[in-house]
């Protein structure tokens, strides 16, 4: 189709734009981190011979703010109690209209509209092709984000993606991100997380899946705040990998508790 073609070609070159503005571009922020992740209740096995269910996680996270726009990426490497393993990194530019534009687009909630994109790496052992997406894959999303002014929240953001998938149909996807902080007596603490909802197509069910973070700011005790948390994260996960609960036995709907650390530098 003409719009999937389109729709690729402007995230493969988001992505390769921002790559060029990265290197000339001025930096206004950025934040790096690792997350050390242990949890009991991850759906899914690997294969259907194996129990995956407990798994240790290692996050890395960088999300900068530039004169062009803003870039978020992560890699998340799992390991399962069953010694199968899976790497998966998404790569997340957004181009500000706003900024290149020079012109204030606000409008009530919104305060800029930008150009959105993000390519999927994944590679998992899959070996009985439980996935939809299959065990290597490379995923093309281009949309519209929106960066809203909620009170309280040091961001709030909102993407609506097309879907270009590597080993399954294509279809759409909203995204929203958030990161809130508060405190309660002398502690301090941040809930931040994400909301993805993919759409059905010919070959996977929608899937719905709010991950978020409650985290306890640590680095504060000694002059150091954002920089050391410990908390837990929370995965609602409805029919992953757009897998329908019950297919082929397999119980996909995740209610996963997670403990953690991050550390930021």
């Amino acid at each position: 189709m003409k719009l999937t073609r389109t729709l690729l070609s402007m995230a493969s070159g988001l992505v390769s734009l921002s790559a060029a503005f990265v290197t000339h571009a001025e930096v206004f922020w950025q934040d790096n981190s690792l997350t050390l992740l242990h949890g009991r209740d991850y759906k899914v096995n690997y294969s259907l011979s194996t129990d995956d269910t407990t798994r240790s996680v290692v996050t890395f996270e960088h999300a900068s703010g530039h004169s062009w726009g803003d870039l978020f990426l992560f890699s998340d490497y799992l390991s399962s109690s069953d010694d199968s393993s899976e790497l998966y990194t998404e790569i997340a530019p957004r181009v500000s209209l706003g900024k290149l534009s020079g012109n204030e687009l606000s409008l009530g909630p919104v305060k800029d509209v930008l150009l959105a994109g993000q390519v999927e790496l994944g590679n998992m052992d899959d070996p009985d092709h439980l996935t939809a997406t299959g065990p290597h894959f490379t995923n093309k999303l281009a949309g519209v984000g929106f960066d809203l002014a909620v009170p309280g929240f040091n961001y709030f953001q909102a993407n609506v993606y097309h879907r270009n998938n590597d080993d399954a149909a294509d279809n759409e996807q909203l995204t929203l991100a958030w990161a809130l902080p508060f405190s309660l007596g002398s502690a301090d603490f941040l809930y931040d997380g994400f909301m993805d909802w993919a759409s059905a197509s010919r070959d996977a069910h929608p899937s719905f899946n709010v991950t978020s973070q409650l985290k306890w700011d640590l680095g504060s005790y000694w002059g150091q705040p954002k920089s050391l948390y410990a908390g837990i994260e929370y995965v609602h996960w409805d029919d992953k990998f757009g897998i329908e609960d019950g297919t082929f036995g397999v119980d996909s709907n995740e209610r996963n508790v997670n403990l953690l650390v991050k550390y930021h530098f």
